[in-house]
């Protein structure tokens, strides 16, 4: 396996340094479409995302993550105009209000070359550079950080019959292969972050047995950042709605912090920042 025995302590690029040493990140999610799984429609309109993102903030978020296209299972592609029309306003503003990092989230290098020129500083890529070829040449030239997250199919159809020999050790060959593509597009290793992609091509089995070896991971040495929040495997194994899937999340959260994560992705920004706290000091004294 490609790695580094060397700790991870900051993720940088242009107009951004984050601290990766002395706790987890908290990255806010800003679904700002008409049919995400959580929290579609509610912050479709602009106003709406700018005081959604302003909460997130003051609750603790050390980024912010904008999406203009769902990713839920059985989604559809929204065209390039009309995802660049429902991120671009928001993302201007946000960088001029916020003074933590903004993410797009979005695997088409038209979008992601427009957010960046509005203010985003990383790109978070689902199709870990797969979807579009100018992704890549696009995150090499503006110098940020990416996130290379596994995903077995496409959102359309990524749940239709997820099937793996062993889920944590494709996912590593396919981190492999994707930071050397990313590495000879002209990326710069340090600016990749991982992310195993949970619900994503996965069964609950699947999901559960990521939190539970995401150790892992640390052997390709770069940061793991994980999205659980409110996903449909907590919902199958408590038998609850998505509204109801606080306390699940925090257990993902928490499993997966002390096994590696250093960024985690979430809705309920507040009460995830208390549960990695707690994690984070429980982590502390592990030694593997």
């Amino acid at each position: 396996m490609i790695g580094t025995n060397h700790p991870i302590v900051r993720l940088q690029g242009p107009g951004l340094d984050l601290d990766l040493a002395s706790r987890v990140l908290l990255m806010g999610v800003l679904n700002v479409t008409p049919d995400s799984f959580s929290d579609g429609g509610r912050f479709l309109e602009t106003d709406d995302a700018i005081r959604q993102a302003e909460t997130l903030a003051e609750e603790g978020a050390d980024l912010i993550d904008v999406g203009g296209e769902s990713s839920r299972p059985g989604a559809v592609a929204v065209p390039i105009e009309e995802e660049i029309r429902r991120v671009v306003p928001v993302i201007e503003q946000l960088a001029r209000r916020l003074r933590i990092p903004i993410s797009i989230d979005t695997t088409k290098a038209d979008v992601a070359r427009r957010a960046v020129a509005a203010g985003a500083r990383i790109i978070n890529d689902i199709s870990a550079l797969r979807m579009d070829p100018d992704m890549a040449p696009l995150a090499a030239r503006e110098g940020v950080p990416v996130v290379l997250m596994h995903m077995q199919g496409t959102p359309r159809d990524m749940q239709a019959h997820p099937v793996y020999d062993d889920v944590v050790r494709e996912i590593s060959a396919f981190f492999e292969t994707r930071i050397r593509f990313a590495e000879q597009s002209g990326i710069s290793r340090e600016r990749i972050v991982l992310d195993p992609g949970i619900g994503f091509g996965k069964t609950i089995d699947h999901n559960l047995e990521i939190l539970a070896r995401m150790d892992e991971f640390r052997s390709l040495g770069r940061p793991i950042l994980i999205g659980p929040s409110r996903k449909s495997f907590i919902g199958r194994v408590l038998g609850l709605p998505v509204e109801e899937r606080l306390e699940g999340t925090a257990a993902a959260v928490a499993v997966g912090i002390l096994h590696g994560a250093s960024i985690i992705r979430v809705h309920d920004v507040r009460a995830m920042g208390r549960v990695s706290r707690m994690a984070k000091a429980i982590e502390r004294f592990r030694h593997d």
